[in-house]
């Protein structure tokens, strides 16, 4: 074979190989991989690879189906499989198949993914150019991306603790939730983070904004710390799929409840709104 995947013991090329749509890794990236090269049939550093391989998993509560000795042997069989002694190996766990929520079954087990083609190590007598950039790999919250791992720990934390989302903040700043937005009121004021890089545009959260100043509410988009969003009127956390909802409890602790109608004077706009762009329209 010129390249070959393997997907849970089913194998081909490349091109003939077919992946569950409910697979978690298509929807939020959850999952890890290592990689390494094979000469003359040979896996360099695979040891290695696989005590790194079965460290993230482990980090990451993902349930391997195999044991190391087991998955490396998966590996050989697959490597003698190529027309080339000269291989990229690369292999993936991914936390399994599930359809498409934030938090999972802890009881769920991994997809094993391999995938060869054919590689030979770059020469080490070369010399590279390269290029310096500010690390903002994970300073891109702006952006709806695929690469959803962090929200999924967070939410399957804030599930294990009987919570429904978890609140991020950057120091003291306060920022999002796992999978929503998050604002306050205070002393009659709509306070809302700035949509910078470090927070999703909501779109429901654009739609409060609307909802207040249509209501005369005065809104402040500022960002907002940890001890004010204890000391907040009332906290909501706001998506699509839940409008907004009030909070009563973070970290345990009773929080809101001291501008109920303010609260459901925003909620009530935006349910009105939703039903009147919805009811009788066809999709």
């Amino acid at each position: 074979m010129k390249t070959l995947g393997y997907y849970n013991g089913k194998y081909g090329e490349i091109e003939d190989m077919s992946i569950p749509m409910s697979d978690r890794v298509c929807f939020f990236g959850d999952g890890v991989y290592d990689a390494t090269y094979s000469h003359n049939y040979n896996i360099y550093a695979i040891d290695d690879h696989m005590d790194r391989f079965f460290n993230s998993a482990g980090l990451l509560g993902i349930n391997l189906p195999h044991t190391k000795a087991e998955l490396k042997e998966i590996l050989r069989d697959m490597v003698k499989k190529m027309d080339s002694g000269d291989q990229f190996v690369y292999w993936q766990a991914t936390r399994g198949t599930q359809i498409r929520n934030h938090s999972y079954d802890p009881k769920i087990m991994a997809n094993i993914w391999i995938l060869l083609k054919p590689g030979k190590i770059k020469d080490v007598n070369q010399k590279l150019k390269v290029i310096t950039m500010e690390d903002t790999r994970f300073l891109h919250c702006n952006i709806k991306t695929l690469n959803l791992l962090p929200s999924v720990v967070a939410s399957q934390k804030a599930e294990s603790m009987g919570c429904a989302e978890a609140i991020f903040h950057r120091g003291d700043r306060v920022t999002e939730c796992a999978h929503s937005n998050v604002s306050i009121l205070k002393d009659g004021k709509f306070i809302t983070a700035p949509t910078d890089h470090l927070i999703l545009p909501g779109i429901t959260r654009m739609h409060m904004i609307k909802m207040c100043k249509k209501l005369c509410i005065p809104v402040d988009e500022t960002p907002f710390t940890l001890k004010e969003l204890f000391e907040a009127d009332e906290v909501i956390v706001s998506s699509a799929g839940q409008l907004c909802l009030g909070v009563s409890e973070i970290d345990f602790k009773p929080v809101g409840g001291k501008a109920p109608e303010l609260l459901k004077k925003i909620q009530d706009a935006l349910l009105q709104e939703f039903y009147e762009e919805t009811e009788g329209k066809k999709i």
